[in-house]
């Protein structure tokens, strides 16, 4: 048996699964501050009366930092950045507290000028000052020599609770991603450690001691005691979920957009056939573009608590959460509310829901069920306007799935899959604004858990080689190597596809079913004098992104549920 636990910012979803089906599910409220208790909750719903024994492992999705970065809740970060001669680091400003310093290594790895120790504890002391305790590093070489990344580390000391180092993040040489990408971790830090802890802390109480994994953005897994040392690896992990939640429910012969109607987001991929589209080098997250691989996700602050207003004229939803509906103890009002007028939800006492749209119908000079309509239709709209953003997103670069490149290949969605907890309800309004087809996952109040459960252990390895120099390195996994005389793309891929294997199986994966690919290789001659002195060789491998084997019963009972309602 395993468990999938989804901890979202409005509940949290957990279901208990073997290969005959679907065993137990829960849902649970959030409380952000207070995640022991909300995942301790969720943990006893499925598992009373279960050994322990019995359970092979837990895998965990969050859309905690997804929210945080969406809704600019994340905390005041430092960062240091040395680039050298070239472009000024200020074009790549992440922040407030962005300190350039001098230094520089250049792309052969060579120093060019030195730091300045006095930059960085002038640096230190202004984040001290400011209350800031996570700092982020990047060099513009790093990942060629990350010996100035290294000593600004040690000179920070340890006066912060951490300092992330720009070549540990990523091996890529892209500077301006690299810097949003370590900006990032170092931000999302503290929420991610939170929900770590929430989540150890819980299993500790139960006197279960399990394997944890945690889902990345790419639809894979990884230890959750690694994830620390990448937090950032969990932004986009909620919607991951749900992708791979959707993976198994949708035709194996069309486009369709997959769309999680959370309380507080609305979290939307594609699928080509069952394959979930994928950016390899690095998504996007507010106005952060990142090296952080992903599944080709858009989240946008929209939901079923989302806060409704009519300022200036207009009515507006989202893109905030100010608590749940009114129906539910709130004290604004929200398109859940507006579904409870429209009697699409039932409820003991709507009264609540009809109060807190009175006014605001008042104001509009029209009648409670009008702007109900209409709040419920602005939210649609806003959704459908997402899937085709992503969809002409996706369209303007080279396609990507998980298992291949689509050379040519334009997405054209025709229908919708729709899950988390209002998904029917919002399914119905949704067809009425779209031609494409709109169906609703089966069990849609806990896919994204079904998702994150069946997930396997993934993660990628970038090798870079100097035949000059003889050296071989790949930055993010701490290794460096002297190469000899005849070391070629060959070697180099054999070299990083060894890394790649033994990363794997210290993240979890599964020895007997590792399926290992080669993304990239390059090859560059570098000349001296019209003589070739050398090669820069680059090598880029992964563990494939998919469903873990010995589940086959339970997917194809999960297919044939979508096939019927199809």
């Amino acid at each position: 048996m395993i468990i999938g636990l989804d901890v979202g910012g409005t509940h949290t979803d957990v279901v208990l699964l073997d290969n005959a089906g679907l065993l137990r599910e829960a849902k649970v409220t959030t409380d952000a501050s207070d995640l022991f208790h909300s995942v301790l909750k969720g943990l006893d719903a499925v598992t009373e009366g279960v050994d322990a024994a019995a359970i092979r492992r837990i895998v965990l999705s969050t859309t905690l930092t997804t929210n945080a970065v969406i809704q600019n809740t994340i905390p005041a970060v430092g960062m240091i950045v040395s680039a050298g001669p070239g472009i000024d680091p200020e074009h790549f400003r992440t922040n407030p507290h962005y300190v350039c310093v001098k230094g520089s290594i250049d792309h052969r790895g060579r120093e060019v000028e030195p730091i300045r120790p006095e930059e960085i504890q002038a640096a230190a002391e202004h984040f001290r000052e400011n209350g800031i305790r996570q700092v982020g590093v990047v060099g513009k070489f790093s990942v060629r020599n990350p010996a100035h990344e290294i000593r600004i580390g040690e000179l920070l000391g340890d006066s912060f609770d951490k300092v992330f180092l720009g070549h540990r993040v990523s091996g890529s040489l892209n500077f301006g991603r690299r810097i949003a990408t370590t900006y990032l971790n170092a931000a999302v830090y503290p929420i991610h450690k939170s929900f770590f802890d929430a989540v150890t802390n819980s299993l500790s109480a139960k006197g279960m001691h399990l394997p944890l994994r945690l889902l990345k953005a790419d639809g894979g897994n990884m230890k959750l005691e690694a994830s620390v040392e990448f937090p950032a690896q969990t932004i986009l992990s909620g919607p991951a979920a749900s992708v791979m939640g959707a993976v198994a429910m949708a035709a194996r012969d069309e486009d369709a957009i997959v769309m999680d109607i959370g309380g507080t987001t609305t979290d939307l991929a594609v699928l080509i056939g069952r394959a979930p589209v994928l950016d390899p080098h690095g998504i996007a997250i507010g106005s952060y573009q990142t090296l952080i691989r992903s599944l080709e996700t858009l989240s946008i602050g929209m939901g079923g608590d989302s806060a409704v207003r009519f300022q200036n004229g207009r009515l507006s939803v989202g893109p905030d959460r100010k608590g749940p509906a009114m129906l539910f103890g709130g004290s604004v009002p929200t398109p859940t509310d507006a579904l409870a007028v429209m009697g699409d939800m039932t409820h003991d006492d709507c009264g609540p829901a009809c109060a807190g749209l009175k006014s605001m119908a008042a104001q509009m000079g029209i009648s409670v069920e009008t702007l109900a309509n209409e709040v419920i239709e602005t939210a649609c709209r806003a959704m459908l306007a997402a899937a085709e953003r992503l969809t002409a997103h996706i369209n303007g670069k080279p396609v990507y799935t998980l298992h291949d490149f689509k050379e040519g290949y334009r997405v054209q969605p025709r229908s919708v899959l729709v899950l988390g907890g209002p998904a029917p309800y919002f399914a119905r309004h949704l067809q009425r604004l779209t031609p494409m087809q709109v169906r609703v996952v089966p069990r849609w109040q806990v896919a994204n858990a079904i998702g994150a459960a069946l997930a396997r252990t993934t993660c990628e390895v970038g090798l870079f080689a100097d035949t000059e120099q003889r050296v071989v390195n790949a930055p993010a996994e701490n290794f460096l190597q002297a190469i000899t005389d005849g070391y070629d793309l060959e070697a180099a891929t054999a070299q990083a596809l060894d890394l790649l294997r033994v990363k794997a199986l210290e993240r979890g994966a599964n020895p007997d079913y590792l399926e290992m690919e080669v993304v990239e290789t390059q090859q560059f001659n570098m000349v001296r004098g019209f003589t070739t002195s050398g090669r820069n060789l680059r090598v880029r491998v992964q563990v494939r992104p998919g469903l873990i084997h010995g589940y086959d019963n339970l997917l194809k009972s999960l297919a044939a549920r979508s096939e019927q309602s199809a």
